[in-house]
């Protein structure tokens, strides 16, 4: 097939999407493909040629307006075959909290959160927030952009002076903020793809949370796949992570992420529309638990939209 891969982009995400592509480009070659690459940079609309002339758009974007649905939009209009959810699924899941509130309509747990919205009139500064955001949340809580995704951002607030600091720094990044509530216990992912959800992993980063070093840095976490955990709360992995992925209508390759609190079960953290490809990736390694390689898993995401 004529694949055109899409890397790059101008959001926060660039470099990963970066190293996912060219991945990717080179995978996709190894089965035989004809394959080139485009950096769609802050001008979606000078790459559309290209993508009109593929059979296929491999998305390998992250964040921005390649995760967001504003190319997928463009796409749809121009009647361009892409890998991933469409317009509509993918600004869904890239708002945390419209997500969360899909999660909680079809029954799948997720932690309590409060919105900050740029102009809404919110002192975020104000002693009378922190306590309230407090009393509401408890500590540690965490604060991060709503429309962002790699932990770009992110901050876990142990104490009442850091909650204003950290507001702050998710508002470089974003026009609304995500105030949540912090969930101990273990951290698990489920893959989906074709419809089916894959093994489910489990991340043990040197930090506390999974965050940008420990995603991208190899030796920075350790992934097990499949999980060590209770067939029970396999099954309920990835049964909650098909009804989100079915709540915020995906398609094509996703990855739901959870964490497995000690006592109270698990908790939806978000959905991932466009995963990342590279060499720590997690939704290679899922597919490696299920005896299927990095070329193989490429090309099944192609064929999926090459119709």
């Amino acid at each position: 097939m004529r694949i055109l891969v899409l890397l790059g982009g101008a959001s926060a995400e660039r470099e990963v999407s970066l190293a996912s592509g060219t991945r990717v480009a080179d995978a996709l070659r190894q089965k035989g493909h004809d394959v080139t690459t485009a950096d769609p940079g802050a001008d979606p609309l000078a790459i559309l040629p290209d993508a009109r002339a593929a059979e296929v758009v491999w998305m390998a974007l992250h964040g921005g307006a390649g995760e967001d649905g504003t190319i997928q939009a463009l796409f749809d209009l121009a009647g361009v075959r892409y890998t991933g959810s469409g317009h509509l699924a993918s600004a869904l899941a890239m708002d945390k909290d419209l997500s969360k509130q899909l999660f909680r309509a079809a029954g799948v747990p997720t932690a309590e959160w409060r919105m900050v919205r740029t102009g809404d009139g919110t002192d975020w500064t104000a002693p009378a927030f922190t306590e309230e955001m407090i009393a509401a949340l408890g500590l540690p809580l965490v604060v991060k952009p709503s429309k962002q995704g790699s932990t770009v951002g992110l901050t876990v607030v142990k104490a009442a002076a850091q909650l204003a600091p950290a507001v702050t720094e998710a508002f470089h990044h974003d026009d609304e903020v995500m105030l949540e509530a912090f969930v101990p216990g273990r951290e698990l992912t489920v893959g989906v793809l074709a419809d089916a959800p894959m093994p489910v992993g489990e991340i043990i980063p040197k930090h506390e949370l999974y965050d940008y070093e420990c995603k991208y840095t190899p030796g920075m976490a350790e992934e097990i796949f499949p999980a060590a955990i209770p067939d029970d709360v396999r099954d309920a992995a990835q049964r909650q992570a098909m009804a989100a992925y079915r709540a915020l209508k995906l398609a094509g390759c996703a990855r739901i992420d959870f964490r497995l609190h000690p006592t109270d079960g698990l908790f939806c953290l978000e959905a991932n529309t466009l995963p990342g490809m590279t060499g720590t990736s997690l939704v290679p390694q899922a597919a490696a638990a299920m005896g299927m390689d990095f070329p193989t898993l490429c090309e099944r995401i192609a064929l999926a939209v090459a119709r």
